[in-house]
């Protein structure tokens, strides 16, 4: 009868320990799947990054076109300018 309480109480032992095992791995399984959802928010926040470079480089690119085109204007009147002259 002892030996058998004695071997309840190992069985009951090693069961807690396992039931204990088991909850550090669903405990590390959930860090894992934080770590994954922090990596995630990182990838995305890059791609956010990326896509407003990306949006200022045309607002750039689309500013010296502007600045282009008022150039061109410019030196377009500058010409008028000059055959006014000549005809007078």
């Amino acid at each position: 009868m002892i030996e058998v309480k004695i071997g309840t109480r190992d069985v009951e032992r090693e069961r807690e320990r396992e039931r204990e095992r088991e909850r550090e791995r669903e405990r590390e399984r959930e860090r894992e799947r934080e770590r994954e959802r922090e990596r995630e928010g990182e990838r995305q926040r890059e791609r956010e990054r990326e896509r407003e470079s990306e949006r200022e480089r045309e607002r750039e690119r689309e500013r010296e076109r502007r600045r282009e085109r008022e150039r061109e204007r410019e030196r377009e009147r500058e010409r008028e300018r000059e055959r006014e002259r000549e005809r007078e």
